[in-house]
């Protein structure tokens, strides 16, 4: 970190994030300016940002997001989602906190099966409607949801990005997540339910006279279009199988949407130009900034050297190594995005295992896993579930501020990460 370039990158992604945090200028134009002053300092190049795999602009998560969001599109004029919504808050007997207990745990659920971002994507429009509904406020609804999808992600191989890396990496199976991850991911959503009834208290207002309105209603009534609907329906399940198929297929997850969304637009009688303007183009936009600039931070070799600083720390001891590893972890993935913070560390972290004398199933493996994934809900940014929820709220006319959600995800992560070091130390050094 001796060349000027690293501390330059440094200073670029330190304003870009102010910016961010102030909200004084637009994300997408923070972003966009970011990286191209990362661009512009030599701190990255274009074959780097273009074509890199570990420091370059991801276009898995890029064309994943734009096949669900294509997909969604669809879905939307079929009348599903108000199907859904007006389902949704008559089981729960139009209670705002029954309704918020049913969509966190059908996100939660959902995200330990696809990825979070599909998940939110396919959840966040379900729940402006059923806001809309019961005239409430979207910002607390979406805010518990995305938790819950990072916090149900952290249970398998497939529900969130940084595990399939780590997976790879370690020679771990889905299985090996299920067994190790999923009892402590079940505590935390039940945390996180009782979190959301005091975080947001004061959005769980009853209206009686509403709530008769919608027991009314036929649910029924709401399907605009029943041929798109099976259309769309078989498309976006051949899509789940797909996602949920990839140890075997090994299609990557953006093939699968892009081929889905694809054969979709080719058997309905949606016109694309009206597919595409479902895609929220400024949300990947967004995460094309974001991931240039973080990759002139690890071009530069800033992430490394912080990596290999946290691996200096651990050293060999075991206990203090993981209690640092998901601490640590956890910190830093609120701050970037974990996708490249587990790319680089996850070699690291290998090194570490093998210094130790243990295998893939080490418990620092596990570390970076519940640190990565749960540090995601520190801040809006923190992942990209958070991003694309932003993204959509705003585009629904019902934005989130920067400190709006991230003064209730720090909560929610330092609570979370809190019990996931009592789980790894009595699990792992303990009871073993």
């Amino acid at each position: 970190m001796n060349d000027w370039h690293s501390w330059a990158a440094i200073v670029v992604f330190v304003g870009a994030y102010a910016l961010i945090i102030s909200e004084k200028i637009h994300r997408v134009a923070v972003a966009l300016g970011g990286a191209g002053l990362m661009l512009a300092i030599g701190a990255t190049d274009d074959v780097s940002a273009f074509y890199s795999e570990n420091s370059g602009v991801d276009w898995n998560v890029i064309f994943l997001l734009m096949g669900m969001m294509m997909i969604v599109g669809v879905l939307k004029k079929t009348g599903m989602f108000e199907y859904l919504a007006i389902w949704a808050v008559k089981r729960a007997q139009a209670k705002p906190f029954r309704v918020m207990v049913m969509l966190v745990v059908i996100t939660a659920l959902a995200s330990a099966l696809l990825d979070n971002v599909t998940t939110v994507l396919l959840i966040a429009p379900v729940t402006l409607l059923v806001c809309e509904r019961m005239a409430l406020p979207a910002a607390p609804f979406l805010i518990a949801e995305v938790m819950a999808s990072n916090i149900g992600g952290t249970a398998t191989l497939v529900g969130d990005p940084p595990n399939i890396i780590i997976a790879s990496r370690a020679g771990l199976t889905f299985n090996d997540f299920l067994v190790n991850l999923a009892p402590l991911v079940v505590v935390l959503v039940v945390v996180l339910i009782a979190l959301c009834r005091v975080l947001f208290r004061s959005a769980f207002v009853y209206d009686g006279d509403r709530a008769a309105e919608i027991m009314a209603l036929e649910e029924r009534e709401a399907i605009k279009d029943p041929r798109l609907l099976v259309q769309g329906l078989i498309v976006l399940t051949l899509v789940v199988a797909g996602f949920v198929l990839h140890p075997v297929l090994h299609y990557e997850p953006s093939i699968v949407a892009l081929l889905g969304a694809g054969l979709l637009v080719a058997v309905s009688s949606v016109e694309t130009s009206d597919v595409l303007s479902e895609v929220e183009w400024p949300t990947l936009a967004f995460f094309a900034g974001l991931f240039i600039m973080i990759g002139g931070l690890i071009d530069t070799g800033v992430v490394g050297e912080v990596s290999h600083r946290l691996a200096d720390l651990i050293g060999g001891n075991e206990l203090g190594g993981a209690m640092t590893l998901l601490g640590g972890s956890a910190v830093l993935s609120g701050i970037v995005d974990n996708i490249p913070y587990v790319a680089t560390m996850a070699p690291i972290t290998s090194e570490l295992v093998r210094d130790m004398g243990g295998a893939g199933g080490h418990v620092l493996w596990w570390a970076l896993a519940l640190g990565a994934d749960l540090g995601g809900n520190a801040t809006a940014i923190g992942a990209s579930a958070n991003v694309v929820v932003l993204g959509i709220a705003e585009r629904n006319r019902q934005p989130i501020g920067f400190w709006q959600f991230t003064k209730y995800g720090l909560v929610v992560t330092a609570v979370t990460v809190a019990i996931s070091l009592g789980y790894v130390w009595l699990r792992y050094f303990a009871l073993a």
